[in-house]
């Protein structure tokens, strides 16, 4: 299994973002807003593959009975990471990893976000670009 997670790593908002602020994603389930309701109601919760997953299983929606096996199936090729995330390329939205991968949001006009920005003992990796440079 490929894993996606990060540790200590704090995932900044796409250099081409034009977001100012973290926008709660309005489109019921999108992976934007499935990804955003997850991290908002478990800050420290789950890792980036957790976050993955479950987001796969309430858009294909996979039994919960079924996660075992749908998981290490889902995992069997390669992931895109949370750089690709919708909420770092679009909504506005940091993402923080801790020292054991669990991730928490941070909206762009926050003095936490600010402060996990320019933290040394952080690795501090962009979002993804939505379009080619």
């Amino acid at each position: 299994m490929k894993s996606t997670n990060y540790l200590s790593t704090f995932i900044v908002i796409s250099p081409d973002s034009a977001a100012t602020q973290g926008t709660v994603p309005e489109k019921a389930g999108s992976i934007a807003a499935i990804q955003h309701r997850l991290l908002k109601d478990k800050p420290y919760g789950l890792t980036s593959d957790d976050v993955l997953f479950l987001t796969h299983a309430e858009r294909a929606q996979i039994p919960k009975s079924d996660w075992k096996a749908a998981r290490a199936e889902f995992f069997a090729k390669p992931k895109a990471c949370l750089r690709c995330s919708p909420l770092v390329k679009q909504f506005g939205w940091g993402l923080h990893h801790d020292e054991k991968g669990r991730v928490a949001l941070y909206g762009v006009e926050t003095q936490p976000y600010r402060q996990l920005a320019k933290k040394a003992d952080l690795k501090i990796v962009n979002g993804m670009r939505s379009s080619r440079a």
